[in-house]
């Protein structure tokens, strides 16, 4: 790219104190505060009379101070009286200094902003924003902005910085014109003056609005310097160079033979696309993602054998033990029987077999190494490494799957997750990866009811497991913690292993948690999976990867407690036989609004897509993202579900602007991004 434009963003001189508040806001740099935007507006042009001022609202009051006081009962608080000959406003504050009564003198005059509600001892402002005045004192002659701020840094300070940079900052159109005629959206100098400075007729409902052009234009700049950055990355991996593997398919067709069932129609065409990637001299950054049961698993072995069959190594990395003991599993079943060695390797592997396992993967003797983050730890060196595969890749931070890919020339890596990608963030946050879907289940899954039922019957849920065993099928039962916590005070997987010891006398009880030794978990996952368990007791360490066909029932207590993803990750463990299948929700009353949201969600759907959407809508892209957000732009301003043309019209023009226009691209990206890395200096 050609240098880029000069923004005037030099660091200011500023006292070291103010720097570090200033960065704990994200302002590193003069620009970000023109980017630095408010939070609410205040209005200070109109004085109501205390009389007729709003309830339930900001509203601006003044009036003479006729009596104040501090009084001990029920707490400590300064009382003060005002009255402005419409009525009387008592102005209360739970915390104050002393300096204030003198402000507060009888006879003083005073105004008040804040939100006036009925009180025990008439109508009355908690804690208003209040200054003393003159009788005729001029108003402010426009909405004054609230910006975001921290401990220590006054609206005031901040307000004075801003506009400083408002008037010295250089606010030119850095987008091209040709590119943006068509869009119609309101010139960026425009939008940026709207909402620091409002002009007098604006209302603050009005500057709210998402969809003023203001907002439209500064999300559309956003969201456009996040699709930017996005294919810059997508650019900078595809000048990487990987081996061009291209298997001649007789493991694949030996293996497809030995089946117990078909490909589904969405597998073949996942498997095809993971395999022209891998012919490409590039190395390959596709996400695979399906909902739970979809059969991304033998996708995953499928592409390996191809790997396999050219003469390169393969390895296999899954966030949690249990997980990825069970595709070790699941895996040598499949594969051994062609004659391919595959290895399991795991932080709790004893000395002897961690260097059996080592020397395996180093000689070559090993074709798919199986395990857990210890397949990136310095003493792994594989002899051929040519495809990494990393399940539930999201649990994985940036730096651990870049160590995996250090392991090897630079593998193709192949990224898979059961929590299904909403298409708002497929466009966005992974707009650097080749998205692949498995969006059809295999024919014999059988539909899984779904029950909410509230603690006090949690009797009728002991019976319900009693039935299911007695039918011959078999039933998990997940709780949320492992042992007592007096913050949450949650039935714990012991106690309840305990308690339906009791309840259920006759039957064969199984207990697995996090905290167990990795012999011990293995040895109880193993006789639930054999049949000579009836009742699986664990936390949520069994949330993905467990497959027991018998399995007919899901007990979840305290679902409130867990997060969308989670549930459905649990539902998923049964539905994989014949048998009818159920969830059964058990929540603790009284349900917060955003419990109640979940548990309808998950009630009311089964589409893993769908629980996704709607997941993003409830929690946010961050909280979603989970480790993947390391080192990515998060957004501002825009909502990813209610702004998704501005996206679209971002997606489509990032490309144009990259090609044609290169260094407005980059100084469109130095406009909004920069800031994440420059630090201001003293």
């Amino acid at each position: 790219m050609n240098s880029p434009i000069d923004l005037a963003n030099q660091p200011p001189a500023a006292p070291a104190a103010l720097v570090k508040k200033l960065e704990k806001l994200g302002i590193r740099r003069r620009f970000d505060l023109v980017l630095h935007l408010p939070l609410r507006y205040e209005d200070e042009t109109h004085i109501y009379p205390i009389a007729d001022a709003p309830y339930g609202q900001p509203a601006l009051v003044e009036g003479t101070v006729t009596a104040h006081e501090v009084s001990y009962k029920p707490r400590k608080q300064l009382r003060v009286q005002i009255e402005d000959g419409s009525g009387t406003l008592l102005l209360r504050f739970i915390h104050f200094y002393p300096s204030q009564l003198k402000q507060f003198a009888e006879g003083s005059r005073v105004r008040a902003l804040g939100e006036i509600r009925r009180g025990f001892a008439g109508d009355e402002m908690v804690h208003p924003k209040t200054r003393e005045v003159r009788e005729g004192a001029p108003l402010a002659d426009s909405l004054t902005p609230v910006y975001p701020t921290v401990n220590g840094l006054t609206q005031p300070v901040l307000r004075k910085l801003v506009h400083a940079e408002l008037k010295s900052q250089r606010l030119d159109e850095l987008l091209p014109a040709p590119l943006m005629a068509p869009l119609a959206l309101l010139p960026f100098a425009d939008a940026i003056r709207l909402l620091h400075l409002p002009p007098p007729e604006w209302s603050a409902p009005q500057l709210a609005d998402p969809q003023l052009p203001a907002w439209q234009r500064l999300k559309f700049d956003e969201l456009l310097a996040q699709q930017l950055s996005m294919r810059l990355a997508y650019r900078a991996r595809r000048l990487g160079h990987a081996p061009r593997i291209a298997g001649d398919g007789s493991l694949s067709e030996k293996l497809l033979a030995h089946l117990p069932f078909q490909l589904t129609g969405a597998q073949r065409k996942v498997l095809d696309e993971v395999r022209a990637d891998m012919r490409q001299a590039h190395p390959m950054h596709r996400l695979l993602q399906g909902d739970v049961g979809s059969g991304k698993t033998i996708v995953a072995a499928l592409a390996a054998l191809s790997a396999i069959e050219a003469g390169y190594q393969v390895a296999l990395m899954a966030p949690t033990e249990i997980l990825a003991e069970q595709h070790y599993l699941k895996l040598s079943g499949w594969l051994a029987p062609l004659g391919i060695g595959v290895s399991w390797l795991s932080g709790s592997l004893r000395k002897k077999a961690k260097q059996q396992a080592l020397d395996e993967i180093a000689s070559g003797q090993c074709r798919l190494a199986v395990g857990t983050h210890a397949l990136f730890q310095d003493d792994v060196a594989f002899q051929k490494l040519g495809l990494a595969i990393v399940d539930e890749q999201h649990r994985f931070g940036v730096g651990q799957r870049l160590a995996l890919q250090d392991k090897g020339e630079e593998p193709h890596q192949l990224m898979m997750s059961a929590t299904p990608i909403p298409r708002s963030l497929a466009m966005s946050f992974y707009a650097d990866l080749d998205v692949s879907a498995i969006d059809e289940l295999p024919p014999g899954r059988t539909p899984i009811v779904t029950k909410l039922i509230g603690s006090p019957r949690r009797a009728e849920v002991v019976q319900f497991v009693e039935k299911t065993c007695a039918e011959g099928n078999q039933a998990y039962w997940v709780c949320p913690l492992i042992e007592e916590s007096e913050a949450l005070q949650l039935q714990t997987a012991v106690d309840c292993h305990q308690h339906l010891q009791q309840d259920l006398p006759g039957r064969r009880i199984g207990l697995v948690h996090g905290r167990m030794k990795a012999a011990e978990k293995a040895e109880a996952m193993a006789a639930f999976g054999a049949g000579q368990l009836d009742v699986l007791v664990a936390t949520t360490v069994i949330e993905v990867g467990v497959d027991v066909p018998n399995a007919s029932l899901m007990v979840i207590e305290h679902a409130e407690r867990m997060g969308l993803a989670q549930l459905h990750q649990l539902r998923g463990r049964v539905g994989r036989g014949s048998a009818r299948s159920v969830c059964v929700l058990l929540f603790e009353n009284p349900l917060s609004d955003l419990a109640k949201a979940r548990l309808k969600v998950i009630y009311e759907n089964t589409d893993g897509f769908e629980i996704a959407r709607q997941d993003l809508q409830i929690r946010g892209p961050g909280e979603f993202l989970g480790a993947r957000q390391s080192g990515l732009p998060m957004l501002r301003f825009a909502d990813l579900e209610q702004d998704q043309a501005l996206l679209e019209a971002a997606r489509d023009l990032a490309p144009v602007l990259l090609e044609r226009w290169p260094r407005e691209a980059e100084a469109h990206l130095e406009r909004w991004l920069a800031g994440r890395e420059q630090f201001l200096k003293a």
